[in-house]
């Protein structure tokens, strides 16, 4: 017990001595905005955030693991704001489980012989779900992206049917396609940005596609750079290509479908089953045992 509430105090005095460093750093940058000409708005969680995130011990839990590099990228987290707040959420989540837990316990729990095991094992889950929810959104936008690809090619076709190159298609729907198209044209505004600061559109092009990993996105691109480099002559690949991802996306149709009636027919099996044994056997069963009991 006095183990745990040394623990306790040690912790506390953790927290203000860092919460006082990062007060005083937010006091310096709102100082130095203020001297360029920039009022900046009173938000204390989204500083306490930004602060925390680009902690060093933050940046360097985030830096350390190149998996969460690569699955920020494919969530399209690829600015320094954006990764400071996965950052925050990274050293913050393990911390405040832990706290809880510490608290939990001390109220309900105040006799336990290892009391710092639940903290600890709270802090290893509050470590890993970061992690797993980044894992379950960039699978989730992967999907997305892979579906939204159907009907970018239609539209890609149509306005190279129209006259138009391959920057200036890809422009002409990163605006006008945002609400059909929101991951999508996403991505394609990030590509285009790069582009207008001086890099080639098929290099790009070719470095996204490696950053999100989708099949559909990557053979897309693939022929986009074919068509950049040559000038002609893709529009039957563009069209084979739509067939094909058709193709794919009705075999996937039918094998979701088969699994969910194989699913459907163990449902049926647990609860319907018992149900018509008990229609069908039950008078019967009635009968014997009267029948029974009278002898």
């Amino acid at each position: 017990m006095v183990l745990l509430v040394s623990a306790l105090l040690l912790l506390a005095a953790l927290v203000l001595i860092v919460g006082q460093l990062l007060d005083r750093r937010q006091r310096q940058r709102v100082v130095n905005q203020r001297l360029q000409g920039h009022l900046a708005r009173e938000d204390k969680l989204g500083a306490f955030m930004h602060q925390l995130g680009n902690s060093t011990l933050a940046q360097r839990s985030v830096k350390l693991d190149n998996e969460t590099q690569i699955l920020l990228n494919r969530i399209g987290w690829r600015k320094a704001s954006q990764r400071s707040m996965f950052a925050a959420f990274q050293i913050g989540v393990p911390i405040l489980a832990s706290g809880v837990t510490v608290l939990v316990q001390e109220a309900l729990f105040p006799k336990v012989e290892s009391p710092w095991l639940a903290p600890l094992v709270a802090l290893g889950i509050g470590y890993l779900v970061p992690k797993r929810i980044l894992v379950a959104t960039a699978a989730h936008r992967q999907q997305r992206i892979a579906r939204e690809i159907s009907t970018f090619i239609p539209l890609l076709r149509i306005l190279f049917e129209s006259g138009m190159a391959v920057e200036q298609s890809l422009r002409v729907l990163s605006v006008e396609a945002q609400r059909l198209l929101p991951a999508l044209t996403h991505e394609l505004h990030l590509i285009l940005s790069r582009v207008d600061s001086g890099l080639e559109l098929s290099e790009e092009l070719g470095k996204t596609a490696r950053l999100l990993s989708v099949d559909e996105f990557t053979d897309t691109c693939i022929i986009l750079q074919q068509l950049i480099q040559q000038g002609g002559g893709a529009m039957k690949s563009l069209l084979a290509l739509k067939q094909l991802f058709d193709d794919r996306r009705l075999t996937r149709l039918q094998e979701y479908i088969s699994k969910m009636s194989a699913k459907m027919s163990v449902v049926m099996m647990i609860f319907l089953f018992p149900a018509l044994m008990i229609v069908l056997g039950g008078p019967a069963f009635i009968a014997i045992s009267r029948a029974l009991s009278n002898m």
